[in-house]
């Protein structure tokens, strides 16, 4: 499909004003990062609690952040995971003390701030919440059945029945118990017991999965393993593009505008104050291979055309590289700004992050392929050299149309 036929745009004439351009968004995302601080990492950088929480219903994620505010965790992120209709949510809280006691007083936190949020009782027994030893104490203390003589049958019964309802819970219900009402037709548990616990015990609509803490140490080693795995892109596409095209200055434009790209994103990322977080990173690489491709395929029309139309001059060469991609370029960015935008508004707050920098990121990376890494490679290989001069081969290219004159000549000899 051609959306443009013969296109004839001089983009290299304007190229300052995107240079410009890029400049003013590069000063400002930094002005943005050194005024604010740096940027604002998350759990997964800085360090912080986990709370892995399942809900009965869909929860408002509006409603908990309400809650954790009025608790002093309005720093707290939500985030969803899992599959929707399992309502799952991380509450990640910072972390302000050593692992040991984080663990614990972030989780108690979380809790009191679910409690408060959904009106549960701390003092009443949650049989969503409740372990197996827990619960069979409770039914000693409460004898449904009539056991409180005989002290060692009622331990060992009394562990049958909670380890029933409890597994029954844990494998059947996913963790969650409904209502009371499932306990009646269970196996093992008489309905002496059910009505004891209608009477004691509650049902809260959440339950904590599990609990994690990140440590500052960790978090310090997850930042430089992002760094690190960016870097090494990087390289290696330097290196590969440098050996593919015989000529290290497409590898350097090529890194260069993707140094460019990331930059501008991550200035956009902390201009509108979003959380640096693991997500963020992998939008950040899946940028670098997209930017990359696209320059790669300007880069690629461009080394062909330089052996088909040697005496045209290499910034009109370019340009007209440029021009034969064109429909390419705009069809492959617009379909993927498409997608991007889709999972930007549609994806939910968990995807939010990721959706916004591959939004910049696309926009910034097709201009980038056009207006910064084409004019690199012409302001290189024409240093020193007028701009109406027909182009020169680089020695390796040379020498290979050399041999294809030569193959050429010995076939036009061997037809005579």
């Amino acid at each position: 499909m051609e959306l443009f036929r013969e296109p004839n745009f001089d983009f290299l004439r304007v190229k300052w004003p995107f240079i410009g351009f890029s400049l003013v968004l590069l000063l400002a995302g930094m002005g943005s990062l050194v005024l604010g601080g740096g940027l604002r990492y998350g759990v997964d950088f800085k360090g912080g609690t986990l709370v892995y929480v399942k809900f009965a219903e869909a929860p408002d994620l509006n409603r908990l952040r309400a809650g954790l505010r009025e608790q002093g965790l309005g720093s707290s992120t939500l985030q969803r995971y899992g599959h929707v209709e399992n309502h799952e949510v991380i509450i990640g809280a910072e972390q302000a003390e050593n692992e040991d006691e984080a663990l614990d007083t972030s989780r108690q936190a979380i809790l009191a701030a679910l409690r408060a949020t959904y009106e549960v009782s701390a003092d009443r027994l949650d049989l969503n919440a409740v372990g197996t030893a827990s619960l069979r104490e409770a039914l000693v203390r409460l004898d449904p059945i009539g056991l409180s003589g005989r002290p060692t049958e009622a331990a060992s019964r009394y562990q049958e029945i909670a380890r029933n309802i409890t597994d029954f819970r844990d494998t059947q219900r996913g963790g969650l118990l409904g209502s009371l009402e499932e306990l009646r037709e269970l196996e093992g548990v008489p309905p002496a017991v059910v009505n004891g616990l209608e009477e004691e015990a509650i049902l809260a609509p959440f339950v904590v999965r599990s609990v994690e803490v990140v440590g500052p140490r960790v978090g310090q080693q997850l930042r430089q393993q992002a760094l690190l795995a960016t870097g090494l892109a990087l390289a290696g596409m330097l290196f590969y593009i440098g050996v593919r095209f015989r000529e290290w200055v497409y590898g350097v434009a090529a890194v260069m505008a993707v140094f460019h790209d990331v930059l501008i994103t991550v200035g956009f990322l902390a201009l509108f104050d979003y959380e640096f977080n693991l997500n963020i990173v992998a939008a950040l690489l899946t940028l670098v291979g997209f930017s990359v491709n696209d320059t790669i395929v300007t880069f690629d029309r461009i080394r062909e055309n330089v052996r088909l139309l040697r005496r045209e001059s290499f910034p009109a060469l370019v340009n007209r590289s440029i021009n034969q991609t064109l429909s390419r370029t705009v069809l492959t960015s617009g379909l993927t700004f498409l997608a991007v935008l889709a999972l930007f508004l549609l994806g939910g707050e968990v995807l939010h992050g990721f959706g916004f920098t591959l939004l910049v990121g696309v926009l910034v990376g097709t201009y980038s392929s056009i207006f910064i890494a084409s004019p690199i490679v012409v302001g290189w290989r024409g240093r020193g050299r007028s701009g109406g001069r027909p182009i020169t081969l680089p020695k390796s290219e040379q020498a290979e149309v050399v041999k294809r004159k030569e193959k050429a000549n010995m076939a036009g000899r061997r037809g005579r």
